[in-house]
């Protein structure tokens, strides 16, 4: 079966409803329509299991109650529909409409629905930023509370076009605790300053290791790192994530933790961290980046 290209050459629509009454924070950039929050999860390195906490994010919004949908934008290592346990195409909804696939109460998106799984997708920054481009406004997302965008790692052409594409209410930054990985976070948290994105908060992922024989508690990438960066910086710190094999294995079997245990240690973790992250968005209090008083 021939598979669908992902190209773009028209101009894309503005969408003019006005927001819903619970979800007061507005954007200024253009609208996606039916979609009136759009959040990025993102992280300077790969490597930190950004997509598995974007996944189980978007699920922690879900068990609030809110319409939740999330866009895989990681055009060169696409997870979500590995992470969701979703195959096959969307269906087209007319010549320029894909409806997203749903599992869990989750609306995806992934270029991954699109392309052979093994396939390696050769692109070019253009043809990355279009293909985006249509993933955000040639989908029928209808009626979204929020959208969470999974970012690819880094700070390239798929954030700078996030920035500019999408009416983001703010970025959520992961990473693990040791300094190697929090070098590329201050990056990712200085390039969303940049282009004036208020920063949502910091997760500091794979916190620390529990054997479950002994329950000896191990912090294999040391502990607190994000935390201190998160005070340093003054940026909301949104809370810690453990490396645990229930997470990794109901990740790997496309069941996520917050769908599968609601209830369980984890994905209360999550949705509190959803919560806290939804708190910010609704009543304005999203982080923005101080003044900076240079002396010369």
């Amino acid at each position: 079966m021939k598979r669908r290209t992902v190209r773009s050459d028209r101009k894309q629509p503005v969408s003019t409803s006005p927001p819903d009454l619970k979800a007061r924070a507005t954007s200024k950039a253009a609208g996606i329509p039916g979609v009136k929050h759009v959040i990025a999860v993102a992280s300077g390195k790969g490597g930190v299991g950004k997509s598995t906490t974007s996944c189980n994010l978007a699920l922690g919004f879900a068990a609030l109650g809110l319409k939740t949908g999330i866009l895989d934008a990681d055009i060169y290592g696409p997870s979500q529909p590995k992470l969701f346990g979703l195959r096959g195409k969307p269906r087209q909804l007319g010549p320029r409409m894909l409806e997203p696939m749903e599992r869990f109460g989750v609306k995806v998106m992934s270029i991954g629905f699109l392309i052979e799984e093994d396939n390696a997708m050769i692109w070019r920054g253009p043809m990355v930023i279009s293909a985006i481009t249509q993933m955000l406004r040639e989908v029928a997302w209808n009626d979204l509370d929020i959208l969470v965008v999974d970012l690819p790692p880094g700070t390239g052409d798929a954030q700078l076009t996030m920035a500019q594409q999408a009416p983001l209410a703010g970025a959520i930054i992961v990473s693990t605790p040791q300094d190697i990985a929090l070098i590329d976070a201050r990056r990712g948290i200085a390039m969303f300053q940049k282009v004036s994105i208020p920063i949502l908060g910091l997760i500091e992922n794979m916190s620390s290791f529990c054997c479950p024989t002994c329950n000896h508690v191990t912090p294999i990438f040391g502990h607190g790192g994000a935390r201190s960066e998160a005070e340093r910086r003054a940026i909301p710190y949104l809370g810690e994530v453990p490396l645990d094999m229930q997470i990794r294995q109901t990740s790997d079997d496309g069941r996520p933790v917050v769908a599968i245990e609601p209830d369980g240690v984890h994905a209360k973790r999550y949705i509190g961290i959803a919560r806290e992250i939804w708190t910010a968005i609704v009543t304005g209090a999203a982080h923005r980046p101080p003044p900076r008083i240079v002396i010369e």
